[in-house]
């Protein structure tokens, strides 16, 4: 069978993370397409699992007993402060004691929610640099930065951003989009990061006797950013509407009376009774099954179908996408029901998803998790790859706004990124003493697609470190 290196190499880099040296490009280049539709039928292949890792309910509950804890403490340490001054009171005309030296403090181990993003990180950056094809892997991170949380938002959320992924991202990743779209709102973590639990409906029984009313945070980013889209044919009322519809869907607070803490809960008691119109159509279903239905309808929209291939083809292919790929995309959408692996397979068949030239620049994950199966130096901690994230603009899991990080080159291609990674690639040449000749690698991960100029610049280099870090920055490494 004849080899297509450069189709290869799009497989790679366009729909995964890039080769890792042994014998990747070769398997793609025989089968570009048949490479990247291998993986999407391996079954299970989105689901992942690994030591250290925890359900939703029970990370939350082992949070809300750690917080009980400091909170215990603190009022301890209050009232020791207390009694302290009560005694230097009582006995202010003895002669002062002699001052003692405090020990130093110790370090403190790592918190619940520290331990637990920790854990979740290394598997996930683990998985990403072992896959095969690293498809599915994208395809993971295209959806969880759609669906997105943010650590930033606290312990809450940082405790269980990978349980999220886990829970509601990855079983629907081929899929139906309806089931990931119920599943991620009804989600702790979405319902805390977008203040759904605060959301009463007015005339629901708890809004009556709390006069506590609606936050439509929640509901907001369902239209704009989950579904339908800037411009998707929505209105503040249909924001309002949805809003009354997922009133009640909230989670079981620490004190467990409704369930086990933690867990995902409707509570009939904050629900705005009756029927909702959402975009021209009204649901009179009860209690939950209403917030349900509006979902299943939003999924099914024309609208969502575009605003979401739009999207999909931005990321994978261009930041002006062609409008037959996104036409052929939105189409598959709508005639399959929102089925995403037929979905991406649509993507894969699309001759526009292979001709186009590679001017996406690599966000800074990406770069990362290629640079480790570049290497071969899969993570063994998750420590290096987070502080290179942080570094470069990309904490995990704490994108600045709930519509995500940027999925255009602008957006991380300024001077001051552009230095970033250079300076994250001279550190990693440095650590790689046993590396064979970077030319090889090149050979490797790129083969006859490599470009004249890249080869010419490395066998220009003064030092095996200063060629690996001019790879590392090459367009091979840094372009699909």
């Amino acid at each position: 069978m004849s080899l297509d290196s450069r189709a290869g190499l799009t497989a790679l880099n366009r729909f995964g993370f890039g080769a890792r040296g042994d014998g990747d490009l070769a398997a793609a280049s025989a089968d570009p397409r048949g490479f990247l539709l291998a993986e999407l039928h391996q079954p299970g292949i989105a689901l992942l699992d690994g030591p250290g890792l925890g359900h939703t309910p029970g990370l939350l509950q082992a949070l809300f007993e750690q917080q009980e804890r400091k909170r215990q403490q603190r009022d301890g340490a209050n009232r020791d402060k207390l009694a302290m001054a009560l005694q230097m009171v009582e006995s202010s005309g003895a002669s002062p004691a002699e001052p003692q030296m405090a020990a130093p403090a110790a370090k403190p181990p790592p918190t619940i929610e520290q331990q637990a993003y920790r854990a979740e990180a290394l598997v996930r950056f683990q998985r990403a640099t072992s896959a095969r094809a690293g498809f599915v892997e994208r395809l993971v991170c295209f959806w969880s930065n759609h669906f997105c949380v943010s650590v930033a938002k606290g312990g809450f959320v940082r405790a269980i951003a990978g349980a999220y992924e886990r829970e509601a991202i990855r079983p629907h990743v081929l899929g139906r989009f309806a089931d990931m779209l119920a599943a991620v709102e009804q989600h702790p973590a979405m319902i805390f990061y977008l203040d759904n639990q605060q959301s009463i409906g007015p005339n629901s029984r708890a809004g009556q006797n709390r006069r506590r009313g609606l936050n439509e945070n929640l509901a907001r980013e369902i239209l704009e950013l989950h579904t339908l889209g800037v411009g998707g044919g929505y209105t503040q009322a249909d924001v309002t509407a949805l809003a009354h519809v997922i009133t009640g869907w909230t989670f079981v607070g620490r004190a467990g009376r409704l369930g086990d803490p933690g867990s995902a809960l409707f509570a009939p008691n904050m629900h705005e009774p009756g029927a909702q119109t959402v975009l021209g159509r009204t649901y009179a279903q009860p209690d939950r099954a209403q917030g349900l239905a509006a979902l299943e309808e939003l999924a099914r929209h024309p609208s969502t179908a575009r605003h979401i291939a739009t999207k999909f083809a931005r990321h994978f292919v261009a930041d002006e996408p062609p409008p037959a790929l996104v036409e052929r995309l939105a189409r598959s959408f709508r005639d399959t029901g929102g089925d995403l692996k037929a979905f991406a397979e649509t993507l894969v068949a699309s001759p526009e998803a292979w001709s186009a030239p590679p001017t996406k620049l690599r966000t800074p994950y990406e770069f990362l998790i290629a640079t480790a199966r570049m290497t071969g130096r899969a993570p063994v901690n998750a420590g290096p790859i987070l502080g290179g994230l942080a570094s470069l603009g990309q904490p995990l899991w704490a994108p600045a706004g709930p519509n995500g990080f940027a999925d255009t080159a602008a957006a991380w291609v300024s001077p001051e990124g552009m230095k970033a990674r250079l300076d994250l690639s001279w550190q990693v040449a440095s650590r790689i003493q046993d590396m064979s000749d970077p030319a090889d690698l090149l050979d490797k991960v790129a083969g006859a697609s490599a470009s004249p100029v890249t080869r010419q610049a490395l066998g220009r280099a003064e030092s095996r470190q200063q060629a690996l870090a001019m790879l590392l920055m090459s367009p091979e490494a840094q372009r699909r």
